[in-house]
């Protein structure tokens, strides 16, 4: 029976993903409306998810070392805490660079608390299904799209912006805190017995390999991967209403992209166990790049619903990728310290996106420059990838310097 307490740890973590990442993103839905109501520039309402991708890197660093050292519940209530509090704050702020140190700081280390750590407190309860496990924690991030957004978008629908996000930061304080009350580790991993077995695996460094060209490179495609697709994500339901669709109309299509994201990560995996991950992330990084361009011509609901379809698929499908070539090229013992690493530099890229694409649109009236800046990122994204050194796994001595 405790081992089966494991798929309870996996809805927990499921649930605290789609939440805190659904809140963070739902300012996509939230931007028009902000705009209108405070005369707030698009850049700058922008700027707050450039904070919250900053805050969601750094957390995840730290409530790492706290879950590791303290156990997960402490890390879930914190967590569910700040999530609200930043919601709460943010519906409330009357200027600028209060609205972003709300949304941004509290909400971006709130999901930092959702991320990592719930992944590796998850993979720590199975011995077997471990992969499964993990995805269906990554799941629940890919499912926010079709669940937090819509819900604003209903609450939009009979209230101003102000109330609509203080009801969403009430239910994150009323669904979070409970559940987070079931976290806790596996029986007998201690601190002790956590760091034993990560004695038991590789024997290089963490510092030999993130001084590596493979780390380099791992890093370097993560972080044009996520600069390529933050700002046509974040800013779908305003091109979508700039192009003439209803409100309505354009979250459905921001929905689709995280429905489509939720296949994409069971087909592209299914398909990098078959043929590799750096293969099929290579195709579908050219797939993501190719999507993206093709929301320039777009203009009616069914064209962009088949974009929305395949680049919600390319992008989900991509990001668990980076995990399995971290894990094929470095091993277990320093996975959490590569891929926290890459991470951090992935949410350059995506903290960036948002920005540069509000900035764009205020300054020259229009998204075409940011899906063609996006275009090219992307595509540059897939050729750094084709560098990616060879597999098998190297060991240390083999780990070529950056």
């Amino acid at each position: 029976m405790e081992r089966h307490y494991g798929w309870v740890i996996v809805a927990v973590g499921a649930l605290m993903g789609c939440i805190g990442m659904g809140s963070m993103f739902s300012l996509a839905v939230f931007l028009d409306p902000i705009a209108a109501d405070t005369g707030w520039s698009r850049a700058g309402i922008s700027a707050s998810m450039t904070v919250a991708f900053l805050a969601m890197g750094l957390g995840a660093f730290g409530w790492g070392w706290v879950s590791d050292r303290h156990g997960p519940r402490i890390v879930g209530i914190a967590g569910g805490l700040l999530l609200g509090t930043g919601l709460v704050l943010a519906s409330r702020a009357e200027s600028l660079p209060a609205f972003q140190l709300a949304y941004g700081l509290f909400i971006g280390a709130a999901v930092g608390a959702f991320f990592a750590p719930m992944m590796a407190t998850a993979s720590a309860w199975f011995d077997r299904q471990r992969a499964l496990a993990v995805s269906l924690v990554s799941a629940g991030l890919g499912m926010a799209p079709v669940t937090v957004a819509p819900f604003a978008q209903w609450l939009l629908s009979g209230h101003d912006w102000r109330s609509a996000q203080f009801v969403i930061g009430i239910v994150a304080w009323v669904v979070l805190l409970p559940a987070a009350l079931l976290l806790r580790r596996p029986p007998g991993m201690t601190p002790a017995a956590a760091a034993a077995a990560s004695a038991a695996g590789k024997n290089f460094t963490a510092r030999q390999a993130l001084g590596s060209r493979q780390f380099v490179v791992l890093a370097a495609t993560f972080f044009a991967c996520c600069l390529a697709h933050a700002g046509p994500i974040f800013h779908v339901v305003s091109y979508a209403m700039v192009c003439g669709l209803s409100a309505v109309a354009a979250v459905s299509v921001y929905s689709l992209q995280g429905l489509s994201g939720l296949g994409g990560r069971l087909l592209l995996g299914v398909l990098a166990d078959r043929h590799g991950a750096k293969p099929v992330l290579i195709g579908g990084l050219l797939l993501q790049a190719l999507a993206i361009g093709a929301f320039l011509p777009a203009s009616s609901l069914g064209e962009f619903y088949a974009v929305a379809a395949v680049f919600g698929l390319a992008y989900g499908g991509v990001m668990p990728l980076y995990a399995v070539l971290a894990r094929d090229y470095f091993g277990p013992r320093v996975m959490g310290t590569v891929f926290g690493a890459a991470t951090m530099v992935s949410c350059l890229g995506m903290a960036a996106g948002p920005a540069v694409g509000g900035w764009i649109f205020d300054r020259f009236g229009s998204y075409a420059g940011m899906h063609l800046s996006s275009l090219a990122i992307g595509l540059g994204a897939v050729a750094i990838a084709l560098t990616f050194p060879p597999l098998p796994r190297l060991r240390p001595e083999q780990l070529r310097p950056a």
